[in-house]
């Protein structure tokens, strides 16, 4: 077996460059395809199947990048095999020992009267660099990677969140690299011998005679080669196609008419607009894209919706947090000016959708992380009022983590009113609700102090104490074992990468074994 591939390292070449190109195709249709709103769409038209058959839909970003990933190992393998193959047709081609490449390579060129050349090297003078750059192979190449290491590089999570507009361009670029993905195999450089010529020389018979070629003393005639006809117009046509068809979708449904019809602005730069939609329908935890031509034609921003399904207009809350959510609030700060024209698109399911599927659900915010569980607590509070037996759901553990005092003050009236509501129904016990300040100092942490024994917390009014400091999260997961020892609980964040690999380690560590006792099942909202 060595020594074969010794032998024919060339075939294995051209072979790997294959595999690698119809892997890398097949890939690239999935990209294509997750990438784009249908995965979203998907997870609603799966809306009546089982929560394990949609569970899988909410980490399509994790599956997006793993699948980029793989672009870029095959892309990898599909160059460098490329770069051996090209090294060997130049030393083919100035080789003068009369072997079986060397004569291949002497095989007519396209300029010439025949177009059945094998190496594309065509004169000893000619390079790799003049090939990569004058064959539609090799230009349409340096442009997919060029196009590729731009796109990976951008992506990175220190660009994404401080240079968001920086990713977003870049990222657009995929509509250049698929134009040269079609484009690529147009040149022809992976060849291989006619069907025709093969049944007249066969290359096993032929190829011991090669200097005979041609003659009288040889039945070989000299053999032909056909470039391969372009294949990666199959794979990417379909993905593309629902991809086209889900842009068209969407600029239909974000230029319906949308109404503002009230502007809230809360402490800490936290902007609240509450909108009218026609035939707008949504459900707890769902999110919007928005966009606002004044500021930009082209970028759309995620904002989930903090309503209630049984409210008769959908709201979203705005923190400054970027160029373009700064220049959104400051547009909406300017009251003397019109009122800025905003377009939007949604909803779109999210895993906080399947939060009243849960027994026990365990509800942590991180900062403006908290915008979906606002959502799933208003419909709560609708619940209770009009009394919906069909409610599963039993008890809530809500944590809400900020860093200052004046984040707690726009969802102060929410929970004050459900803290009301548990009491008029006799269900104090419904919702317990811890919030933690993280930013805090001396002269905070003091005036608490003094004031502790009053009956409402100091920072922010309500009769749940403020904790400083963070959650010690064994300690609430060991708590919630305990109370509900053979209960399903639904453990669902909003919040950084640092805190969801916390908890879904304390999910697995705190999970019994007996499948008839607690389980913890750990859902993360992803943008």
């Amino acid at each position: 077996m060595g020594n074969w591939l010794v032998n024919h390292w060339l075939l294995v070449l051209i072979l790997v460059v294959w595999l690698g190109l119809n892997v890398f195709l097949f890939i690239y249709t999935f990209l294509t395809y997750e990438m784009s709103d249908k995965y979203y769409y998907t997870r609603e038209i799966l809306g009546f199947c089982s929560h394990t058959l949609r569970k899988p839909l909410d980490h399509n970003l994790t599956f997006h990048k793993l699948v980029a990933y793989m672009i870029c190992i095959f892309t990898a393998i599909h160059i460098i095999a490329h770069l051996f193959n090209f090294e060997h047709y130049s030393r083919s081609q100035q080789a003068m020992d009369g072997s079986l490449a060397s004569v291949l390579s002497t095989l007519s060129h396209p300029e010439k009267a025949g177009n059945s050349w094998l190496n594309p090297i065509q004169s000893p003078n000619t390079t790799v660099m003049y090939v990569a750059f004058t064959s539609i192979a090799g230009l349409t190449g340096v442009l997919i990677t060029t196009v590729l290491i731009l796109m990976v590089t951008s992506a990175m999570e220190f660009i994404r969140r401080n240079y968001f507009e920086l990713f977003w361009y870049t990222h657009h670029l995929f509509i250049i690299y698929i134009i040269c993905l079609g484009l690529h195999g147009l040149g022809g450089i992976v060849r291989a011998q006619t069907e025709e010529s093969m049944s007249e020389n066969h290359p096993h018979n032929c190829s011991e005679s090669y200097q005979k070629w041609g003659t009288h003393e040889s039945k070989c005639k000299h053999p032909h080669f056909e470039g391969h006809p372009p294949a990666s117009w199959k794979w990417i046509l379909a993905p593309i196609a629902l991809y086209i068809f889900e842009r068209i979708l969407r600029f239909y449904r974000s230029k319906q008419k949308v109404v503002i019809t009230k502007v809230v602005m809360h402490p800490s730069k936290v902007l609240e607009l509450q909108m009218r939609k026609r035939g707008f329908s949504m459900e707890v935890g769902q999110y919007i894209f928005v966009n606002c031509p004044s500021i930009s034609l082209l970028e759309w921003h995620p904002f989930t919706l903090t309503s209630a399904p049984e409210e008769d207009f959908f709201s979203i809350h705005v923190r400054a947090a970027g160029d373009w959510t700064e220049n959104f609030i400051r547009a909406f700060e300017q009251q003397h000016s019109p009122m800025p024209r905003i377009e939007v698109d949604g909803p779109f399911g999210t895993v906080s959708e399947d939060v009243f599927q849960y027994e026990v659900a365990v509800l942590v915010g991180a900062g403006i992380g908290v915008t979906p569980f606002a959502s799933i607590l208003k419909s709560i509070w609708y619940k209770f009022q009009r009394a919906d037996h069909k409610l599963k759901t039993q008890k809530i553990y809500f944590y809400w983590i900020c860093r200052e005092t004046g984040a707690f003050a726009w969802f102060n009236h929410l929970l004050n009113s459900l803290e009301q509501e548990m009491e008029e129904l006799g269900k104090v016990g419904f919702l317990n609700y811890r919030l933690f300040l993280t930013g805090w100092d001396s002269n905070i942490a003091g005036h608490a102090a003094f004031n502790f024994d009053k009956a409402t917390d100091i920072l922010t009014g309500l009769k749940q104490k403020t904790f400083f400091g963070r959650p010690m999260w064994d300690n609430e997961f060991s708590a919630v074992a305990t109370a509900h020892p053979k209960s399903v609980v639904g453990v669902f964040l909003c919040g950084p990468q640092t805190l969801a690999k916390s908890l879904r380690k304390c999910c697995h560590r705190y999970s019994s074994l007996d499948p008839r006792k607690v389980q913890f099942y750990f859902n993360k909202e992803n943008f």
